[in-house]
């Protein structure tokens, strides 16, 4: 349990498109759009984590034709995503810094609903949890399914504890990283991200 604990950590933590994007949306949204993006990526990770330990994953990855319809449709999302961080890195405008994060015309539930899909509609995480999980279950122990589901809980832990930690560094660093020729950099390294993540995701099989 340890070993998975630490090895789910050090996963967690790579640099990747959930730090991109909560990045970009604490920027814009100040701790609640970072927050919220946070709840909807555990979220997104916690489908595949669920179906995984069900074993709906496995029949995902068996079926190319769902796996191609998955992954076609993560990346258009992806790279709807990306043009509008490079179009809003684009438009940034030259404005005094302060204390609090620009207002955007956005409802909250935007950034829940960009932290989910981003996960939920990646098939990388669904292969990352059926190749992942099972290297962890005990041989001969009770129940593999509640064993998974567990090990699926302490991966959900841990990111939340992780992303908090980082969305509350965002936040706290923020009069600097909300200076325009910044922000405007980290909106455009977020849209490359996404798109270059996006990429992968067309031009690899499963």
């Amino acid at each position: 349990m340890l070993t998975f604990a630490m090895t789910a950590l050090v996963l967690i933590m790579l640099p990747g498109p959930d730090q991109a994007l909560m990045t970009r949306n604490a920027l814009v949204g100040g701790r609640a759009g970072g927050v919220l993006t946070l709840v909807g990526g555990v979220l997104g990770v916690g489908v595949h984590a669920g179906a995984a330990a069900l074993g709906l994953s496995a029949l995902l990855l068996a079926s190319a034709t769902a796996f191609t319809v998955l992954k076609i449709a993560g990346a258009v999302y992806l790279l709807w995503l990306a043009a509008q961080m490079l179009w809003s890195a684009a438009r940034s405008p030259r404005a005094p810094v302060t204390d609090q994060p620009d207002v955007v015309p956005v409802r909250r539930s935007a950034y829940l609903r960009q932290g989910f899909l981003s996960n939920a509609l990646n098939p990388k995480v669904a292969l990352f949890f059926v190749t992942f999980l099972p290297q962890f279950l005990t041989v001969g122990g009770g129940s593999p399914r509640a064993e998974a589901l567990l090990l699926s809980a302490i991966f959900a832990g841990l990111y939340l504890s992780w992303f908090g930690l980082y969305v509350a560094a965002v936040d706290r660093l923020g009069r600097w990283l909300r200076r325009p020729r910044v922000k405007a950099r980290i909106e455009q390294v977020t849209g490359l991200v996404l798109a270059t993540v996006a990429v992968r995701l067309l031009v690899t099989s499963h």
